[in-house]
Formats: C-alpha cells, sequence, structure tokens
C-alpha cells in the first residue's frame, strides 16, 4: 500500500563573509566564487569583450570605478610561453621560451582590478589555473608590476626592464583546503639587502601583506566556481581559482611626496618548495595596466571660431597643493585643439586658469571639467579634485571677440557715391579690398581686434581721391555689420569738370585770336590764330577766367 506522507526539504543558505579589506573597498575578494553577492565580484565585469589573438588574449572594461584587466594564456602545449630553465626570480629580463608547465603551475588567465576608495588604492588578483591531477596542489603565483617602458629585447617576449621600486606580490598556497593563502610583497632596489643572494639589483626584503592585515584571500578549495568572465563561460574544479585584495596605500606601496605609476603586469608560476628560490614556470602576459598613486589633470582649448585664424597661444598656470609634485605652479601656453597634460597626486585643492590680460581680443565664453568637481571665476577653475588614476580634462572655450568697418564715402557736394574703392590691411596679414555700394557705403565683418589701415585706392567715375594717405581704425568693440557698433571711416571725392574754350575767324584771313586762362588750365594758351582752343579735363570746384583777345 502507498503511504503517502510529508516531506520535508532542508534548504541551506549560504552566508558569503567578507574580509575587512573587501568590506573596505566593497569587492567580494575573499569568497572565491566569482558571483556578486552584494558589493562587486569579478563576474560583475561580465560579459567582456577579449581582443587577440587566441589563446594570447587581453581585455579592459571599468565597472563602477573598478578597472578591470584580464590576461589569457596557452595551456599545456609547447607554445605556451614559460622561462628558460634555471631562471630564478631575480633574473632581470630572462629568457622566455615555448614550454608546457607542469600541471599545478599551468596558468590559464589572470585577473586584475583596482579602484580608489577614501583615498586607499585597492588592487584585487586573481588567477586561474588548469584542472588538477592531485587533492592538495601548492601554488607559488606572482604578479610583477613594472614602472618602466624600455623593452628587454628580442628571447624576453614582450618583458620591459625593470626600474627601482618595480613591484612583485607572491600569492601562496601551499597545501590543501585547510591552508590559507599569504600574500607577500617586494620592491626592485638597486642597492641595500636582498631577499636571495647578495647583490643588488634585486628584489628587496619580502613583507608579509596577510600577517600585517594588507591583504586577504581565498582559493576555491571546498566548492566549484563559474566564471563568466573568461572569454567563454567555465566552471572552475576544485583549487583551480585564487583570488586576493590589497589595500595598496596601507601596505605603504606609495610614497606620499613621490608619484608612482605602474604601467605593465605579468603573472608568473613557481615549482614547488620556497617561492623566493624556486625555479620560474609559466608566464602569462605581459599587459598594460595603469595602477598609480596620482592622477593626470589635462587642459584643453577650444576657440570660436575654429580652427583659430590668429594662432594665438594663450597661456596657462597649473597650480595645487604642497607637496608641489611634477613642479607646480607650472605654466604654458596653448593653442586651439591642443592639451596639455599634468600628473598631480590624488586630492583636492587644485586649479587651472588661462590669463587674457595680454589677449583682449579674446573673450572665455565657458570652462568646465569632466569629473564635475572645481568653480570657475574670472578665467580659473579652483577646487578641481584628481583621484589616483583618474584623468581630469578641464576644457576652456574661448571666443575671439570680432568687429566690424564700415566706410562711408559722399561727394563734397553731399551725395553719397557708390563705386569707390578701399583697401584694408590688418592684423596677422589680414587683407581686403572692398568698394561702395549704392548707399555710399561697405561694411566688413569678422574682423580681429587690433588696428586697421584703411586707404582709398580709386574714386567713382568724374570724382577725385581727396585723400591717398592710410587711415588707422581701431576695432576694439565686438559687432558685426548693421548692429550700430561698427568702427567708422569716413571719406569724400571732389566731383571734376571738363572745360573747352574755342574761337575760330569766320572770314579767311581774317582776325587772329589768342586765348588765355588764369589760372592756367589745359593747354592754355593758344593762339594767335584764326583758330585756337584751349581744353581742360578733370577740373576741381574753383574760379577759372579765361580770356580771349581777338586782333583785327
Amino acid at each position: 500500500m502507498l503511504v503517502a506522507g510529508a516531506l520535508a526539504l532542508l534548504i541551506a543558505i549560504p552566508v558569503y563573509a567578507v574580509g575587512p579589506i573587501g568590506t573596505a573597498a566593497g569587492f567580494e575578494d575573499d569568497d572565491a566564487n566569482l558571483v556578486v553577492n552584494s558589493t562587486m565580484d569579478w563576474n560583475g565585469f561580465s560579459p567582456v569583450t577579449w581582443t587577440g589573438n587566441v589563446p594570447f588574449q587581453n581585455a579592459g572594461k571599468t565597472v563602477a570605478g573598478w578597472q578591470f584587466t584580464g590576461l589569457t594564456d596557452a595551456q599545456k602545449t609547447n607554445s605556451d610561453t614559460g622561462f628558460a630553465g634555471g631562471t630564478k626570480q631575480d633574473d632581470s629580463c630572462p629568457g622566455v621560451i615555448g614550454a608546457s608547465s607542469p600541471n599545478k603551475s599551468d596558468l590559464k588567465r589572470i585577473y586584475l582590478a583596482h579602484k580608489t576608495v577614501n583615498n586607499h588604492i585597492y588592487l584585487e588578483l586573481a588567477w586561474v589555473r588548469i584542472a588538477q591531477n592531485t587533492v592538495s596542489p601548492s601554488a607559488h603565483v606572482a604578479f610583477e608590476f613594472n614602472q618602466g617602458t624600455t623593452p628587454c629585447g628580442a628571447g624576453s617576449d614582450g618583458l620591459v626592464q625593470r626600474t627601482a621600486g618595480d613591484m612583485l606580490i607572491v600569492y601562496d598556497f601551499e597545501g590543501g583546503s585547510t591552508n590559507n593563502p599569504t600574500l607577500t610583497v617586494r620592491r626592485w632596489v638597486t642597492s641595500g639587502a636582498c631577499e636571495v643572494g647578495s647583490g643588488a639589483p634585486c628584489w628587496g626584503l619580502a613583507a608579509n601583506l596577510t600577517a600585517s592585515g594588507f591583504a586577504e584571500a581565498k582559493v576555491n578549495t571546498t566548492a566549484l566556481a563559474l566564471d563568466t568572465v573568461a572569454p567563454s563561460n567555465e566552471t572552475l574544479a576544485l583549487n583551480e581559482f585564487g583570488e586576493a585584495g590589497i589595500d595598496l596605500t596601507a601596505a605603504g606601496i606609495f610614497s606620499s611626496t613621490v608619484c608612482t605609476s605602474f604601467g605593465r603586469v605579468e603573472g608568473v608560476s613557481r615549482s614547488s618548495g620556497n617561492s623566493g628560490t624556486a625555479a620560474m614556470e609559466d608566464l602569462v602576459g605581459p599587459g598594460n595596466i595603469r595602477i598609480s598613486n596620482c592622477g593626470t589633470l589635462v587642459a584643453h582649448k577650444v576657440t570660436d571660431p575654429s580652427p583659430d585664424p590668429t594662432n594665438t597661444s594663450f597661456p596657462f598656470s597649473v597650480n595645487g597643493p604642497n607637496p608641489p609634485n611634477a613642479g607646480l605652479p607650472k605654466t604654458f601656453d596653448l593653442q586651439n585643439g591642443k592639451s596639455v597634460s599634468t600628473e598631480v597626486f590624488a586630492g583636492g585643492g587644485y586649479s587651472v586658469g588661462e590669463s587674457l590680460a595680454a589677449l583682449p581680443g579674446w573673450a572665455l565664453t565657458s570652462a568646465s571639467c569632466d569629473n564635475s568637481t572645481g568653480t570657475l571665476a574670472g578665467s580659473t577653475i579652483s577646487g578641481i579634485s584628481v583621484g589616483a588614476d583618474e584623468i581630469v580634462t578641464c576644457t576652456f572655450n574661448n571666443k575671439l571677440l570680432q568687429g566690424a568697418i564700415k566706410i562711408a564715402k559722399s561727394s563734397i557736394k553731399g551725395p553719397a557715391l557708390a563705386g569707390a574703392g578701399f583697401s584694408i590691411v590688418g592684423p596677422s596679414g589680414y587683407s581686403n579690398s572692398v568698394s561702395t555700394g549704392g548707399d555710399g557705403t561697405v561694411c566688413v565683418d569678422h574682423l580681429s581686434f587690433g588696428s586697421y589701415m584703411v586707404t582709398e585706392t580709386s574714386a567713382p567715375a568724374g570724382y577725385r581721391i581727396d585723400d591717398t594717405t592710410p587711415h588707422n581704425v581701431s576695432v576694439n568693440t565686438s559687432s558685426t555689420c548693421g548692429d550700430g557698433h561698427e568702427a567708422t571711416f569716413a571719406a569724400t571725392d571732389t566731383p571734376l569738370t571738363d572745360v573747352t574754350v574755342t574761337v575760330a575767324s569766320e572770314a579767311v584771313g581774317g582776325t587772329v585770336s589768342t586765348i588765355t586762362c588764369t589760372p592756367v588750365i589745359g593747354n592754355s594758351p593758344q593762339g594767335p590764330a584764326e583758330s585756337a582752343t584751349v581744353t581742360a579735363i578733370g577740373l576741381t570746384p574753383g574760379d577759372y577766367v579765361c580770356t580771349v583777345h581777338i586782333d583785327p
């Protein structure tokens, strides 16, 4: 007989604990499940676009202020990038070869993310390796961060030369599920004590970040983990995923007086044993990254009109709080469409301003910074805040103050004259030729402020130019033709008259005549002759007396 009964279901709801580093950073960096449970975790970056040639790909993305970097690597193949035999941690610019790494040292991917929270720079790290063939696979994974850009050269697969202050974070995972990962940090030194050996340059003495409370970490030793950040979703088996969170600021990685920026990163694995002396195995990367205690303040210039017809150089200054990194205050000249950047410590109190005192032909129409900080007063934005790794661009928009010149042409007798020609020469090579219209005027606008020379070059037919000398006309008021604010220039021309005086004897062999004009005009005097003519062209207004003497 079938007996019906009650079925009781016991549902276990996991409680996700986040350590102090993750709590402060807002990143779940010690649960090893990649899932966003409350704040942020690795799968929070998905979907991610991976670029490059498989299997060596890279990805970058920013989510909620977290800047993500991902690098992939080949697996279990002789085309995988690894280190030449015997390479040690301190070997600078080591040889990189194609080699298949041991199972527990074969990395698939590394993930990195960083963000500044409450003026602390937090770094999140993660590694993924291939399926393991043991229940307690020890792992030594290091993340090397370089400041320089000088390549090591052929045979080093894109690695760069180390410089003083480069950072090496080592993730040690010894044994099985009961063991907790330990994170240590080393800095590259050119003098002083070495962790291994006795001769600098080398990695300096290790500092235990975990024991100091500056780092926390976890490996998925007890549960599978779904990775959706990978190029394709992947379920990771036990011991295949490890993560960590580090408070770089609290750990003293960055100086309070020097800007330090890490621009390159690579992940490496090591063989078993002491991580400092163990042989180097797999290599992931290198890739580009930027982690810095400083930000970048950019001043950008835009003019109206654009392009700037005057090619003006605008004087700028950048100032900020002490210590004055990069030599603040800094001054420079900036032209239209150009930018200049200055590295500054993370914080507030910065200002960017331009001086228009020496540029009377320009007006600042607007200025603002793209992170919505700072207040514009006059031509300076003050109170700008710049975060670590943040690039803040402050754009200044300037309008060319342009005016107009209106020329009026008339006769000395009053009427307006059309067809009078003028030349206008001004700043920055400006040159123009114009003629008056039917109303006796001509206007030219879109003129930069400055002094212009106006010269009459041709008079209308029947008139004479009264003044051929250049005249200075100052354009210093913003105006356009027709608004009544133009700079003005007025000139007159004199009307001309033609005179002809003719005498002729009616009888052949009769009288002879002489024509004399006062003042002398044309071809005067003429005669004595039976026929005489005086012709004068282009006489200006005045009194002219021509006397004809007839001699019988």
